[in-house]
């Protein structure tokens, strides 16, 4: 019994440093699926004539000219690299007017949590439509860069 007390403590005392272990960020093995610039691409959509002859109805209006042509304007915008505990993280979203139509992880931690936590965090995004989407348990640092990333992107399309 004398020695069960010290083998015991012993054992446990080995064990914490293992249990508390935490892979540090993996800087060499960084998911990079796009190497685009940070700036904002812009694509117009073709312009169509119509035959039919004009109503009496009022001209279109400056604004209302602008409005349609913004939403019919595809734009591609990259957030910023967010740093992690994971590592780095940047996304890129495509919008169609004010409408998020995808979202791509442009650098992201090479990881199994976060390789499992990417697909999930495009799809609440293009759900949500906005950066306000939950996080993805196992890939807290990876989720909140990733919302943070997004959130910066969208404010830079406005």
């Amino acid at each position: 019994m004398k020695r069960a007390i010290p083998v015991l403590a012993l054992s446990v005392a080995g064990l914490v440093p293992v249990w508390l272990y935490s892979p540090g960020p993996a800087h060499e093995g960084e998911i990079s699926e796009v190497a685009a610039p940070e700036t904002q691409a812009q694509t117009q959509a073709p312009k169509t004539t119509s035959a039919a002859p004009k109503t009496s109805g009022a001209a279109p209006t400056t604004q209302q000219q602008q409005q349609q042509t913004q939403q019919a304007q595809a734009r591609t915008v990259n957030g910023p690299a967010v740093n992690t505990s994971e590592g780095t993280v940047q996304v890129q979203v495509t919008l169609q007017g004010n409408k998020i139509t995808d979202v791509k992880a442009v650098r992201a931690p090479n990881s199994e949590p976060t390789r499992m936590a990417l697909p999930i965090l495009k799809q609440e995004a293009l759900k949500a439509q906005s950066a306000d989407i939950d996080t993805v348990s196992g890939a807290t640092a990876t989720s909140q860069g990733y919302k943070q990333s997004l959130q910066a992107a969208l404010d830079g399309a406005q």
